[in-house]
């Protein structure tokens, strides 16, 4: 592969956990693949590796993203991500705390349902 593609490997490993991104490659068939290899590359590859924001800090400004949208399936990896990169459960609940008035009460509840059920399968707890 090509060194984009490397580099985008190593940070989703780095931040979403060896495990997360074998399952990812392994579950992905002939269909699939071409969308684990654009968003290893053309994420990964690119904007997680920029200089410019700490790898905490990208993951918070992912979770409240994810948040605003709606994504919880999504938002459960990142905000394991998050955790991996140093985020606190405070910080997390903060993020989700300031989503609720800026993208609606609705969908900061189901990120916290979703936090909650993550810092559960992690031990961590605010």
């Amino acid at each position: 592969m090509d060194q984009q593609f490397e580099d985008g490997l190593r940070m989703r490993k780095q931040v979403m956990g060896e495990d997360f991104v074998e399952k990812a490659f392994a579950n992905a068939d002939e269909f699939t693949m071409p969308l684990q290899e654009f968003v290893t590359r053309n994420a990964w590859g690119t904007v997680w590796c920029r200089d410019g924001l700490d790898l905490k800090t990208r993951s918070l400004v992912t979770v409240s993203i994810l948040t605003a949208l709606g994504r919880a399936h999504e938002l459960k990896g990142h905000l394991r991500g998050a955790l991996n990169n140093g985020a606190t459960p405070e910080e997390i609940r903060e993020v989700l705390l300031h989503a609720a008035v800026y993208c609606g009460a609705p969908l900061a509840v189901d990120a916290f349902r979703t936090a909650q059920e993550v810092m559960k399968e992690t031990g961590k707890t605010a």
